[in-house]
């Protein structure tokens, strides 16, 4: 939609406001600092210096003149490194009060103003060879995590707990000797840590971390500068730049890539923002009434498709990219942004490193104000070549409906789901002989290739796997919970989707029941990594499921042609909440001739009767896993116990 402008006459409407080449508000050299601020509708505009973060009187007071670009300028030529500075923007008679900016990379503490600093001064020593691990697409596996959740407890071994630099320590452990931080990630064998928002947010008083507050970070303020409470000095703007690399870079040498949670659909609040006090009402998207929309379900949503928008996230995009070595990126409420947008993000990570990831969730919290046709929505995936979304047809088919808990799927023997959960495993491509009229949530194939979809069954938002097979299935015991658990992940893990998973559940983490723990204490959302020891048999299960699908191309064959050519599922008679399929893994380059898999939601055993009567070596069998082999069978009669995953290679 176009919407009218309030603040200057002379723009029939937002798409009509000039677009400005450079977005960059500041540039530091020795010998004089240049700034730059967009704001086509002003009057006036000053610059503010300061010698304080956050606290302090101006020192000193610039004043910038206008372009035509719709930018205002000016340069001291003093040397300035160290200083703090804000805009300030007059429109329609008023100063809008004091800002950053849009586009900072350095702020002071809680990010209220910019800061003047050397950029290559936050390099730690190393930046400059470090590189990307080499992962193909299709052999990534996703690791969710939270800065707090991973590191927090004290039963962690972690030093810098709750920080970048936890995922730069070695050697840690817990109380029992096992393995914990980024020495744990390695052994478990997953290939890209994704790392929930680690911007500038605003929910945490960064002056105030002795007093245990948390929050996910969904709330932005500064785009382009890493937040300050996971540091080790929110007052220092170096330090969370340079931590931040530091962590970077231990990750890559430890072979593992980073990919960010980004959050370019709302900010933090109206009022307030970089945005509505640089140029009022631009960057969002208002509803015919003129009141702000709310697609993100958080007071606001941005408006991806103006021009100067549009601008802003590409080069955010990039920027991380190549300033921090960031290998992926995962949109969050990715279908409030138009389709464009997304590929024109695309097309700019590729133009620097194509196999960096772009995923994220095909759906808003409301309708966006755009046409559903328009936008990055998980039925317009195909129209998005190189980016995934999620998919909850199969987490919702095995775990049950995200807004139920108390609803079953698969899991719980709830009859109706296998349509859904087939759709998962061939990744959301169009398959023969699928119903999709049985699928949940959609009604027809949405992904062009498997990599489109990530395959998953839990992640920060609802309840975690334990706490959702509690609440689904009434007086589960322990024993069933981890036989349900390994089932799951199983599904996950040897779809031809990216599988991801959440941090913890290797280890049966649980967060005591809570559905949203977005502002939970660390009680709630940390790891204990004593059930590293406790729950080793979930551990090694996780890491030989991980370690079987790295082995076989079968699980990652990556193309939907060759999909549909040589996975075929099983007929499986009479038998009720069963699935069974095989897939010709010779011919997709495998390492073995034929892959047989079955997984079995009843809490019965069943006998199923193979196609071919031979020999087969059974890797997954009665919640236990080895790639290698666990035994040898003869014949065609497989039986595969109550509530679990059988895989043999033939």
């Amino acid at each position: 939609m176009l919407a009218s402008c309030s603040t200057n006459n002379s723009f029939k409407s937002y798409m009509d406001y000039p677009v400005a080449q450079d977005l960059s508000e500041m540039s530091y050299t020795a010998d004089g600092t240049s700034f730059s601020v967009w704001a086509p509708t002003a009057e006036e505009a000053v610059v503010m210096l300061f010698k304080d973060g956050h606290e302090d009187a101006a020192v000193q007071t610039l004043k910038m003149k206008p372009n035509n670009d719709g930018t205002w300028k000016v340069k001291s030529k003093e040397n300035l490194l160290g200083y703090f500075y804000a805009f300030n923007i007059k429109i329609a008679g008023k100063w809008q009060g004091e800002t950053e900016g849009i586009n900072a990379k350095a702020v002071g503490v809680n990010g209220k103003r910019a800061a003047i600093i050397d950029m290559t001064n936050t390099d730690p020593i190393g930046w400059e060879v470090d590189e990307r691990p080499n992962l193909p697409l299709g052999n990534t596996i996703i690791y969710e995590m939270h800065h707090r959740d991973f590191s927090i407890s004290p039963s962690s071994g972690i030093t810098n707990k709750g920080k970048y630099l936890a995922l730069t320590e070695h050697g840690t452990t817990n109380s029992e000797g096992a393995s914990t931080g980024i020495d744990h990630l390695v052994d478990l064998g997953i290939t890209h840590v994704q790392i929930l928002p680690s911007f500038d947010f605003g929910s945490i008083d960064e002056t105030t971390l002795n007093k245990n507050k948390y929050n996910w970070g969904y709330d932005p303020i500064n785009y382009n500068v890493p937040e300050g409470s996971y540091s080790t000095d929110p007052y220092d703007p170096e330090v969370r730049i340079r931590e931040f690399k530091e962590m970077v870079m231990n990750l890559h040498k430890s072979g593992i890539r980073v990919v960010l949670d980004v959050v370019y659909n709302h900010t933090f609040d109206i009022n307030h923002s970089p945005f509505n006090r640089t140029v009022p009402g631009y960057f969002y998207r208002e509803r015919k009434d003129s009141t702000y929309a709310n697609a993100s379900g958080c007071g606001n949503e941005t408006a991806s498709e103006r021009p100067m928008m549009r601008k802003f996230m590409i080069e955010s995009v990039k920027y991380w990219a190549t300033e921090y070595h960031i290998d992926g990126f995962r949109f969050d409420l990715m279908g409030i942004h138009d389709l464009q947008t997304m590929r024109d993000i695309r097309a700019a990570l590729d133009e620097i490193d194509p196999s960096i990831i772009m995923y994220g969730e095909g759906w808003a919290a409301e309708a966006p104000q755009l046409p559903q046709d328009t936008l990055a929505m998980k039925a317009n995936v195909n129209k998005m070549a190189g980016i995934s979304v999620f998919s909850d047809e199969l987490r919702d088919g095995l775990r049950g409906p995200f807004n139920d808990d108390h609803k079953g799927g698969f899991l719980a023997n709830v009859l109706g789901q296998v349509e859904s959960i087939k759709f998962g495993i061939v990744g959301g491509i169009e398959y023969p002989n699928l119903n999709y009229k049985l699928v949940n949530y959609t009604d027809t194939a949405w992904a062009a290739d498997p990599t489109q979809m990530i395959s998953y069954v839990s992640c920060h938002d609802d309840m975690c796997m334990v706490d959702r097979l509690k609440a689904s299935i009434p007086g589960i015991n322990e024993e069933k919970l981890i036989r349900l658990d390994k089932l799951a992940q199983t599904v996950v893990f040897t779809s031809q989707g990216i599988p991801f998973m959440l941090s913890g559940e290797e280890i049966l983490r649980t967060k005591q029941g809570v559905h949203n723990s977005y502002n939970s204490p660390d009680s709630i959302n940390q790891i204990d990594w004593n059930n590293k020891t406790r729950y080793k048999d979930v551990y090694e299960y996780y890491k030989g499921l991980i370690a079987l699908r790295k082995l076989h191309a079968g699980f990652r064959i990556g193309s939907a042609e060759l999909i549909r050519q040589y996975l075929h599922f099983l007929p499986v008679g009479d038998l009720q909440n069963v699935i069974a399929y095989r897939i010709d893994a010779a011919s997709v380059g495998d390492v073995s001739q034929e892959i047989t898999v079955i997984f079995n939601g009843n809490d019965k055993p069943i006998n199923f009767i193979l196609a071919a009567n031979s020999k087969y070596t059974v890797v997954c069998e009665n919640g236990k896993i080895n790639p290698k082999g666990l035994r040898i069978m003869k014949g065609s009669d497989a039986v595969v116990p109550a509530q679990s995953a059988w895989i043999a290679i033939r």
